[in-house]
């Protein structure tokens, strides 16, 4: 560990912890439409893994304002994964895409964002929002090289 104080969280591993006025509404919107269930529960949490991270969702009495992505997928296949979902019944969101993303707009659902870390040998990224039960913002990219 440096002695400064810089790296105190860079091997942290990231969580994400998620809003839920209703629980168990939340609980069965992971279940059926994202096929997602809790690894372990305690009174007001539950705790699910995918892959190499983890999320929470909690009881909270305030909403969730959804005006920003707060939780996101990449994946392999945008399209098949977005399809799916559809077929499950969740709804993705339209809008234009701002300045900042290269403008442009979903089509069906899906946005092609220019522009990527350089890290990742990307060069933009395919992406689809949606809301859970409970107001949240999630996201679903996939990287374009």
């Amino acid at each position: 560990m440096n002695t400064d104080g810089r790296d105190l969280l860079a091997q942290g591993r990231v969580s994400t912890r998620l809003p839920a006025q209703d629980l168990e509404r939340a609980r069965r919107f992971y279940a059926e439409k994202l096929g997602l269930e809790p690894v372990e529960e305690r009174p007001g949490g539950l705790l699910y893994r995918c892959a190499s991270g983890e999320f929470q969702l909690f009881r909270s009495e305030e909403a969730s304002p959804g005006t920003f992505t707060q939780m996101s997928w990449r994946v392999d296949d945008i399209d098949a994964v977005v399809s799916e979902l559809k077929r499950r019944g969740v709804v993705f969101e339209e809008f234009e895409l701002t300045s900042v993303y290269g403008g442009g707009r979903t089509v069906d659902g899906i946005a092609e964002v220019e522009g990527n870390f350089p890290s990742t040998g990307a060069r933009a990224d395919r992406g689809a929002w949606f809301r859970d039960s409970e107001g949240n913002m999630l996201a679903i990219g996939q990287p374009v090289v």
